[in-house]
């Protein structure tokens, strides 16, 4: 999924998709807008539901919902320009230092270890983040698609057996579950659940 896509619903039916600005300026064009019907504007990131601000023109709607500008191509992280002259020595590596307490038998262990303590506590968080990352790309995609069909989904007839479905990694019962929805809906469902399958496999 796209960074920064915004979906829009009306009815059950997408109405738009896209970034955030392009999205506004087609719910404010919408004859659903105009009728005063109710529009769910979704992050998709997220699938989170959230409300924007319609009020005045066009172009001010569009400048009010446009994406940041990028930071500053010439500035550094540290804020010194980029053509500083470069300082002799050993180059930053981003290490951070900060106090770890450990027991006696902890440090006799790991300063027998290659490298020394340091680069094997950085070498075990770094195998440790690995072996979690996939359950917790699966929690945050389950978690997504849980949000996204509350807002979308929540009264509709398998709503609750899809959600078990989803958080059983169960693509065949979620599918089954979600055939009656709105097309859109389902769609859009299945998409985000598709990414948390993938994910836990």
């Amino acid at each position: 999924m796209s960074s920064g896509s915004t979906l829009a619903f009306t009815g059950g039916s997408l109405l738009a998709r896209g970034d955030l600005a392009r999205v506004a300026l087609a719910v404010h064009d919408s004859e659903a807008h105009r009728r005063g019907e109710l529009v769910l504007l979704i992050d998709a990131d997220t699938g989170r539901e959230f409300d924007i601000d319609l009020s005045g023109t066009r172009e001010e709607i569009a400048a009010r919902h446009a994406s940041p500008d990028a930071p500053d191509a010439d500035a550094t992280a540290g804020g010194e320009a980029a053509d500083a002259p470069r300082r002799r020595g050993r180059p930053r590596l981003g290490v951070v230092g900060r106090e770890v307490t450990l027991l006696p038998r902890h440090w006799a262990w790991l300063e027998q270890q290659r490298g020394g303590a340091s680069a094997t506590l950085r070498r075990l968080v770094d195998a440790a983040r690995k072996a979690s990352e996939g359950g917790e790309a699966r929690r945050r995609a389950q978690d997504r698609t849980q949000r996204l069909m509350s807002a979308l989904a929540g009264d509709l007839p398998g709503f609750e057996e899809a959600a078990r479905a989803l958080y059983a990694c169960d693509g065949t019962a979620f599918e089954r579950e979600t055939a009656a929805w709105p097309v859109d809906v389902r769609s859009v469902a299945r998409e985000f659940a598709a990414d948390a399958f993938a994910a836990d496999a």
